[in-house]
């Protein structure tokens, strides 16, 4: 198929309504396989490899995860419901990508659209780099931490483990009178990453702010920025935190303890 802005809107309506189909059908139905498929490509086609609304896609697990409390006897349908409602939590969240791939259509012209900068290697790296914080971060912070370096040190212990190439804290950069310095940077993906921790009340309205100063600052030199999160459970709604700095070329992570 030819892509346009038309029938790429049109799939992507036809996604979102079947969405709950899916649900009702399943984990374990064609019903899923095809959708998340269809929407694989229509991502990859449509916005390309590099994209952060693709990468965004490519990273929502369909699964339970976090920590989990059973009580009672039944622990088999506690952790199918468990499973189930990962699946739904999934469901929920392709389905926002796909509502901001929409949003995406309607501000710039198609040919504004496609992505292709990061592709091979260094999209691989990115989608490897989100995963690192999402998935493998919480499990190298044993104690809760109460300086944001503890948190810092145990994400690079991720990255030398898997073998990307990064900076710690540099480059410096001069913007407004003032010096910032990213607490790590991947040259190869231009990308700028924060690591910051949410540890005392009053500071989910801090980090806002400084999140807010870092991006005009950062996107003077660099084309990506992430903003990994780390919350010892002060941070009541992690989704409308995220959302208020959603861009294609930025990604958020709130990692809970």
């Amino acid at each position: 198929m030819e892509w346009t802005k038309e029938n790429a809107s049109s799939e992507i309506r036809d996604l979102i309504a079947s969405a709950q189909e899916v649900a009702a059908r399943g984990k374990a139905s064609p019903n899923f396989t095809r959708w998340i498929m269809r929407c694989a490509t229509l991502f990859e086609e449509v916005f390309g490899p590099a994209s952060r609304l693709t990468l965004a896609f490519l990273s929502v697990r369909f699964t339970g995860s976090g920590n989990f409390f059973m009580s009672g006897w039944d622990l088999n349908e506690q952790m199918a419901n468990r499973e189930h409602q990962g699946f739904i939590d999934g469901l929920n969240h392709g389905v926002g990508v796909l509502q901001a791939g929409l949003d995406e259509l309607e501000r710039k012209s198609f040919s504004e659209i496609y992505q292709s900068k990061d592709t091979g290697k260094e999209s691989s790296q990115l989608i490897k780099i989100i995963g690192l914080a999402e998935r493998k971060l919480r499990k190298v912070v044993r104690a809760v931490p109460t300086k944001e370096r503890e948190v810092q040190d145990a994400f690079e212990s991720l990255l030398v483990g898997a073998e990307i190439q990064y900076t710690r804290e540099g480059p410096h950069i001069e913007y407004s009178s003032k010096n910032y310095i990213p607490d790590f940077s991947f040259d190869r993906i231009d990308l700028a990453l924060e690591i910051k921790l949410c540890v005392r009340p009053g500071r989910e309205k801090e980090m806002i702010a400084e999140i807010n100063d870092d991006i005009m600052a950062y996107k003077t030199k660099f084309g990506n920025l992430g903003f990994v999160i780390y919350d010892v459970g002060l941070i009541r709604d992690t989704d409308k935190f995220a959302d208020q700095f959603s861009r294609d070329d930025i990604f958020i992570a709130v990692i809970k303890h």
